[in-house]
């Protein structure tokens, strides 16, 4: 399980790092080049909405199902140990609405640029006649 997690704060920092690159302001033929590019990657890498999704369900399913530890009975270590899986679960369900917004984010900014820029080709096709 912990190999999954590893995977979704590896793809949400990658994620992070392309909303920030494509928000830099930079030179107009870069910036066209490397929307292209990300909006390549955008559809293969779509496959991270359904797996934050089953994540989700997963956490949703085991917080059902999770034993409580409130009463006087439980330990110490044991108490610690479901405030523990309380806080992880949390960062968890966190990672997961991370990596849908900065996808979607990604995607509409991509989406943006390519609008702007066929506005842009349009202009110049008017101005020219």
């Amino acid at each position: 399980m912990a190999l999954q997690w590893m995977i979704l704060t590896y793809v949400v920092a990658v994620e992070a790092a392309l909303a920030i690159l494509l928000t830099l302001p930079s030179p107009k033929l870069l910036k066209n080049r490397f929307v292209s590019l990300v909006s390549l990657i955008l559809q293969p890498s779509f496959f991270i909405i359904p797996f934050a999704g089953f994540q989700l369900l997963d956490l949703y399913w085991k917080s059902e199902h999770r034993l409580m530890c409130s009463s006087e009975i439980c330990t110490a270590t044991e108490r610690d140990r479901y405030e523990k899986s309380i806080y992880k679960a949390q960062k968890n369900v966190i990672l997961c609405a991370a990596a849908v917004l900065l996808y979607w984010s990604i995607y509409r900014i991509c989406k943006y640029y390519k609008d702007i820029q066929s506005l842009e080709e349009v202009e110049k096709r008017y101005k020219d006649k």
